[in-house]
């Protein structure tokens, strides 16, 4: 019922930046958590950034703290995932997803629904 489509993966540069998008529909909840999630081959999917949907906590992981930036368009239904200085170790599929959580988590399978990906590659 609830739909994610992630946009605004690519090819860029070291020290580039790009910005994603999460498209969201359907949603049967009120107050989701929002998060972004990163997953390169060979590793586990991980946490990069949350936000509560109505009550604007936001929350980032350290390896991208300072550098990028979530937010969201609710008349949109939109989440953002601003990535500046990028680096060649941010390569990864990233994913949208939401959680049911009363409480902010950053685990995976806390998280409800997904997006199916968009592809995020830094040169080095």
């Amino acid at each position: 019922q609830v739909q994610l489509v992630e946009s605004g993966g690519g090819l860029v540069q070291a020290g580039g930046s790009l910005r994603l998008s999460c498209a969201t529909s359907g949603r049967t909840f009120s107050r989701p958590t929002m998060g972004w999630f990163r997953q390169a081959p060979g590793k586990e999917r991980e946490f990069v950034a949350g936000l509560s949907w109505s009550g604007s906590n936001i929350y980032y992981s350290d390896s991208v703290k300072g550098r990028f930036t979530i937010s969201r368009d609710g008349a949109k239904n939109t989440v953002y995932l601003q990535m500046n200085s990028l680096k060649p170790e941010d390569t990864a599929v990233y994913y949208c997803a939401a959680s049911t959580a009363v409480l902010f988590t950053s685990q995976v399978g806390r998280y409800d629904y997904w997006g199916p990906g968009t592809q995020v590659t830094v040169s080095s």
